[in-house]
Order: structure tokens, then sequence, then C-alpha cells
């Protein structure tokens, strides 16, 4: 019975086992993909991903916590070369994932001992692989509330603009009532006048008609 078993000791002691993580991972970091069994693939899986993201989140920290990742990744790798591609190239092309660095492909099974294999690689050096797919942005719970209160506001504002469209429509009726208004008024003042001016024309003859008849003069 495997009760309370986590670890796949594959069938080595921990020196052992150890040791030869080590070897593969240092040669998944050269390499970028190695062919194995799938108990080995999966293995190293849980061996390399902590520490790719160790080497990952040294960009966000202080010096002093990212000497102390380089230290631990050292403890683990046991070879120099590996730690600087590990912090260099490998940190600088996974930045933007989230998680799951690594792939294992079945292979089938090896000949001699049937023993089932796999091709375990560093997701983000697939150039075949991922050549006709877009880059994925990195989602997050964050991101999906941002995008809920986005489309909140967007709603929000949808409703204003409808809401506001018919204030819009009685502004313009005031201001073509108060046009109409205020031509009226213009008009009025203009018969006004020409009614004064008439009225000055017909004194102004009246004067000259009683003039003329006065004998005196």
């Amino acid at each position: 019975m495997r009760h309370g078993k986590k670890v796949n000791h594959l069938g080595r002691k921990s020196a052992h086992r150890k040791a030869m993580l080590a070897n593969m991972a240092c040669s998944l970091i050269e390499h970028k993909r190695i062919n194995t069994t799938v108990a080995k693939a999966k293995a190293l899986k849980q061996f390399i991903e902590p520490l790719i993201t160790k080497s990952k989140a040294e960009n966000n920290q202080t010096t002093e916590k990212g000497t102390h990742n380089r230290r631990i990744a050292f403890k683990n790798l046991r070879d120099k070369y590996a730690v600087t591609e590990l912090f260099g190239s490998v940190s600088d092309k996974v930045g933007d994932r989230a998680g799951g660095y690594t792939r294992i492909i079945k292979l089938g099974n090896r000949l001699g001992d049937n023993a089932d294999m796999a091709m375990i690689e560093l997701v983000d050096f697939n150039e075949l692989y991922n050549a006709g797919k877009p880059a994925k942005k990195k989602t997050t719970r964050r991101s999906r509330r941002g995008k809920k209160a986005e489309a909140v506001t967007a709603e929000a504002t949808q409703e204003t603009a409808v809401a506001e469209e018919p204030q819009e429509e009685v502004v313009t009726e005031v201001k073509e009532v108060e046009t109409a208004e205020a031509k009226e008024v213009e008009e009025v003042k203009e018969t006004e006048s020409a009614a004064e001016e008439v009225k000055e024309t017909e004194e102004g003859s009246e004067d000259t008609k009683e003039k003329k008849n006065d004998p005196k003069e």
C-alpha cells in the first residue's frame, strides 16, 4: 500500500536520487528538452519548477533576496553554469508565465524493458509548437475582478449617456424657444420704429402745409 507516500523514490537512496535529479535538471536547462522515463519526468517537473519560480522572482526583489535564491538554486543544481543560465535566459523567457514552465510528452515504450518513455521540455523554448498561437496574457483573480469592474463602469457610462440624451433634447428645445422669442421681440421693435418714422414724416408734412396756408407768410 502507498499510504502517505507523496514522493516517488525511483528505486534509489536519497543521495543518489538528489544527484540524479540535479544532473537531469542541469541537462534540461542546457538543452531545453530531454528524453527520460515518465516517472523520472514527473519527479523532475516537481524538482525544477520551484527553482524556475525563484529565478523569475529575482527581478522583483532586492539584491539580498536574489542572492539567497541563487544560493538555494546552486544547492539543488550543484552547477554554477546551470544556475547562470537559469537566472539569465530562462528567467527572461518565462517572465510572463504564471506557472507550468515544463511540458511532458509521452513517446511510447522503450525497447528492452518496455518502460514508458517521455520527453520533458521548457514550454517557452518550443518555437514550433507556439508558432501560430498568439501570446497569452497573464490572467489572475485580480485581472478577473478588473474585467468585472470595467464591465460595470461601461454599463454605468451607457446608462448615464442614455439619461443625458433627453436632457440634451430639452436644452435644445429651450434654446430654440428662446431664439424664437428673441426674433419676435426684434420684429416688434422694428415695427415700432417703422411706425414712429411714419408718424414723424406725417407731422413734418402737416407743418409744411400749415406754413404754406398762413397769409402772414
